[in-house]
């Protein structure tokens, strides 16, 4: 399976019922409103895409979906249970049905890799160590780092620290999975194969994925659905698969996933 493939195959048999819906979602940080009317839906096996330009607020959004910031209006609910106004215990339920890729991978620098995705197993379920070392070396083999499991972060590369991390992410069995921009820092080839990872995840496990990115490769590559988040509106101006919103020709969306850097009389415009 190649990231080609991503627009127009779904995972076989997979039920298309919302896993996150948001409605009216409003964040805001004192009297300055980030965003406002946010609404969307993230379908089972959908590979999501949050975009827009620097300071459309997707990584924030992110945290707002994960419960790290609470919005100022709207709500979200996961499999139909409300998120937003769910009590500590509840939310933490949900949550556990989420896997998080941040960034950098966040991997603890003093554990070997089989130690990292061992920590949400020992943490969460009661298995002995040798199940939890047998389920750990697993993961890592399914992300292609089998026979890594003793290596330290520091001794491997920044794709493959990607992996470890999507690994850990993996560790509980999540039917959700946010990615916080994916191939930030890697070169061309480690993009690519993180990519088809990604899609091998969501195709072999079923796993509903929501990815917070502006590489254009990418985005075409693998996404299936998304939104468009505009830092002047401060509201999504677009949905659905990035050929879809292309084709809607929303200005400011066609200058992002083109690229292209003039307004519609020709003068030059960046995006935000």
């Amino acid at each position: 399976m190649t990231a080609d493939a991503a627009q127009t195959t779904a995972p076989a048999g997979s039920p298309a019922e919302p896993h996150i819906e948001v409605e009216g979602l409003r964040v805001a940080f004192g009297s300055f409103v980030l965003m406002r009317e946010v609404s969307f839906t993230v379908r089972r096996g959908d590979i999501f895409v949050i975009m827009g330009g620097s300071g459309c607020g997707k990584s924030t959004l992110l945290k707002v979906l994960t419960g790290l910031i609470a919005p100022a209006e709207g709500l979200i609910r996961y499999h139909g249970r409300d998120f937003t106004r769910a009590g500590p215990k509840d939310r933490a339920e949900i949550m556990r049905g989420v896997g998080i890729l941040y960034q950098g991978g966040a991997l603890w620098s003093s554990m070997t890799l089989a130690e990292n995705v061992a920590m949400p197993l020992e943490q969460y379920t009661s298995l002995g160590r040798a199940e939890v070392r047998e389920l750990a070396a697993l993961k890592l083999a399914l992300v292609g780092l089998a026979g890594f499991e003793d290596f330290y972060p520091a001794q491997i590369s920044g794709g493959m620290r990607k992996r470890a991390g999507l690994a850990r992410a993996l560790a509980l069995d999540p039917g959700i999975v946010f990615f916080d921009e994916p191939s930030a820092g890697l070169d061309p080839v480690s993009a690519k194969l993180l990519d088809d990872l990604i899609i091998e995840i969501r195709e072999s496990l079923g796993t509903t994925i929501v990815v917070v990115t502006h590489e254009l490769a990418s985005i075409f590559a693998i996404g299936t659905n998304g939104i468009f988040l505009d830092v002047d509106a401060r509201t999504v101006v677009a949905q659905g698969s990035p050929a879809a919103m292309l084709a809607q020709g929303q200005p400011t969306v066609v200058r992002f996933l083109t690229r292209d850097g003039s307004d519609a009389s020709g003068r030059s415009k960046e995006c935000a």
